[in-house]
């Protein structure tokens, strides 16, 4: 069978699965025959072309975690299909992240001879979503009233925050109140091995020893300079690449606007050049009561350093 003929078979397979699991659903749907049999041809035909990419939003409905699958309830994606329930294939921490009845949003990858893929995908519940937009709006707002004084000198406050960690899960700056932060900017797709990645090393090495210091109250925080990318899952799977202890180090993202508006207020300049980010680095020292004690820029700082201007944890009462 020729290559050609060979790619036609992967496509009608895959597409002919997923019309057999629509015909399955089509009274739990609510779904008819014929709009089952448009979406099947019209995601052969997207398959078949190759390298499309969709916007979806839907529920999950069950998680596969060992075939790394999800099975999701969309809704009709424009240009494409009606409203299905469907599975589709994910990264290992994307399927780890995901629960029944959570609501995302994602990306609906379809490429030639491979099955339907979901990818970037975020949390889309509406407490969630609600949550995230208060804490950019009240970001942008801080940012927009502070003016040219928007950078953050030591001595002064961090901004307050709403993002998601690696876990897909809400984190508020307060949630920090009373704990010393050491917080950096990276992003996954760093490719200077000088800069994100010896950065993250460096983070790990200060967590290491302040751990070995006795210094306990101290959380580590990574915030990405790339949100499009970097979803929960994305940042999971940065983290558990490299076995990075995520019991006091988070690693951030959130919405755009609000990326931007900290990293103007932490003093940190970030330019896009397609898929690569040029940027500078700032690595902060924050004590218990949110104040900035410790600013070094650039890659040469040495963890030791800042480990030494950390409070140690007080004792226990006996």
């Amino acid at each position: 069978m020729g290559d050609g003929m060979q790619s036609r078979y992967k496509v009608a397979r895959m597409a002919g699965g997923a019309f057999l699991l629509w015909c399955a659903i089509i009274a739990i749907t609510g779904c008819s025959k014929k709009e089952a049999e448009e979406g099947y041809q019209a995601l052969g035909a997207a398959q078949a072309a190759g390298g499309k990419r969709y916007p979806l939003t839907g529920e999950v409905m069950s998680v596969d975690s060992t075939r790394k699958m999800l099975t999701v309830r969309h809704n009709a994606i424009e240009g494409l299909m009606p409203a299905m329930v469907m599975d589709f294939s994910v990264s290992g921490a994307d399927a780890a992240l995901a629960r029944p009845g959570q609501h995302i949003r994602a990306e609906l990858v379809l490429s030639d001879g491979e099955s339907p893929r979901l990818e970037r995908i975020w949390p889309d519940d509406r407490s969630s979503v609600d949550a995230i937009a208060a804490g950019a709006t009240a970001l942008r707002e801080d940012t927009h009233d502070r003016g040219t004084g928007a950078y953050r000198e030591v001595g002064e406050k961090m901004p307050d925050f709403t993002l998601y960690d690696q876990s897909g899960l809400i984190v508020q700056s307060a949630r920090f109140r009373g704990k010393q932060i050491m917080l950096n900017f990276i992003f996954t797709r760093c490719p200077d091995p000088n800069m994100c990645p010896l950065s993250t090393v460096k983070m790990m090495m200060a967590q290491k020893l302040a751990r070995d210091a006795g210094v306990s109250n101290v959380e580590f925080v990574s915030i990405t300079l790339d949100p499009t990318y970097d979803t929960p899952g994305v940042l999971k799977e940065y983290a558990d690449a490299r076995g990075i202890d995520t019991s006091n180090y988070s690693f951030m993202t959130g919405p755009e606007g609000a990326i931007r508006d900290l990293l103007t207020q932490f003093g940190v300049i970030a330019q896009f050049k397609g898929d690569l980010v040029r940027h500078t680095l700032s690595t902060l020292l924050i004590d218990a009561d949110g104040r900035i004690i410790w600013r070094d820029v650039g890659s040469k700082w040495e963890p030791r350093d800042f480990v030494a201007r950390m409070h140690k944890s007080p004792a226990p009462s006996k």
